[in-house]
């Protein structure tokens, strides 16, 4: 028996005393983080805001197994919010299509939701028509036409069910009763109201693909009308990724039971502030790099040099030498040694004290970020 079956779906319950203190906490959390970045600059906020959503929408769809290349999303959502970043690159349809959507939800949070818009999101999410080779109905509700909806694991012949979604026969007026109630209740708190329309619009699935993204990107919506701002200065897509496990476990549990849905919320809530607390670390590397660029800004410097301290700022993977700096930079080993000798004489780089086979270099920076 799933929780639609229940008499009483769609009115879900949960203990309120067990909650309260840890929404208000979050709360005050976010508040923080709001406040903190509302006292920056224009220019700090825009890059903020670039790097959280590009960051957003890269892990949610990896949360699905897809992997999009993160410089056309950034490049994809640089365009849009009209910022001048240099080196942008070609973005895909299909990256185009889900910033597209995510930008609507943020920057439009305050919209009314519609079938229609959600039927312009789908459409976004899979501009060919497609999800990977098989074709699927787009910018419409699911039909189950090739059987009911099942989320199934396993290999063939010994498929495990985690799930079944209500048959597509009763979709229109499911779907009409939750858009109704997106729109219009106002008795619960917006953090609250976020992690009901996720768990909600998942487990109705009315499409026949990118449910998950689309349950996100409402959760996202509902938590940029709490923030009162478009700018996302918080990842949650990135946390649920991190925590993608327990995430599919604690769907999976509250979907099988009745409708107290306390665990669900809690389990929520605790993401949101895990997600809160690592925004703090990324803003802080965003401010480093802010600091850094602006000490270094009369320096002249090659693009491959600008490219590879960009990447040594974000998250570059081990360790950097001249191997991987002339693979990085599409160069010779004699330019990549060439161009890390001159960052040493400008003290950009210095040499690892970490051991190993090559010498290796790190950025210079830790004082300067003190």
């Amino acid at each position: 028996m799933y929780i639609y079956n229940h008499p009483n779906w769609p009115h879900f319950e949960w203990n309120n005393a067990k909650l309260l203190p840890l929404l208000s906490y979050v709360r005050n959390r976010q508040g923080k983080l709001i406040g903190k970045m509302g006292a920056l600059g224009f220019e700090l906020q825009n890059e903020a805001n670039l790097e959280i959503l590009t960051l957003d929408i890269t892990k949610s769809t990896e949360i699905e197994g897809e992997f999009l290349d993160k410089e056309q999303v950034r490049s994809s959502i640089a365009r849009r919010l009209g910022l001048d970043i240099p080196g942008l690159v070609h973005a895909e349809r299909n990256v185009d299509g889900i910033v597209d959507l995510m930008l609507d939800a943020t920057k439009n949070y305050d919209k009314e939701l519609t079938k229609e818009r959600l039927f312009s999101w789908h459409a976004a999410l899979f501009p060919t028509g497609q999800s990977g080779m098989y074709k699927i109905i787009t910018g419409g509700w699911r039909d189950d036409s090739t059987g009911p909806m099942q989320v199934v694991s396993g290999a063939l012949g010994k498929e495990k069910i985690h799930y079944q979604a209500p048959p597509a026969a009763q979709l229109e007026n499911e779907m009409r009763i939750f858009i109704d109630w997106f729109n219009l209740e106002q008795e619960n708190d917006l953090v609250l109201k976020s992690a009901i329309a996720h768990l909600w619009f998942v487990t109705l699935h009315p499409f026949e693909d990118g449910n998950g993204r689309m349950a996100r990107a409402l959760s996202d919506m509902l938590l940029a009308r709490s923030d009162e701002q478009s700018y996302r200065f918080y990842s949650m897509s990135t946390q649920i990724q991190k925590e993608r496990n327990s995430y599919y476990d604690i769907l999976e549990k509250t979907q099988q039971g009745d409708l107290d849905i306390t665990n669900w919320l809690e389990w929520y809530l605790n993401c949101l502030l895990h997600a809160i607390e690592n925004s703090e670390k990324i803003l802080e590397k965003i401010m480093i790099k802010h600091s850094f660029w602006a000490e270094n800004s009369q320096v002249t410097l090659n693009e491959r040099q600008r490219k590879i301290l960009n990447m040594l700022m974000d998250d570059f993977e081990g360790v950097l030498n001249t191997s991987k700096w002339a693979k990085i930079g599409k160069c010779s080993q004699d330019t990549a040694l060439r161009d890390i000798q001159d960052l040493m004489k400008k003290g950009i780089l210095v040499k690892s004290r970490q051991g190993g086979r090559s010498t290796n270099y790190e950025l210079n920076i830790a004082p300067k970020a003190r």
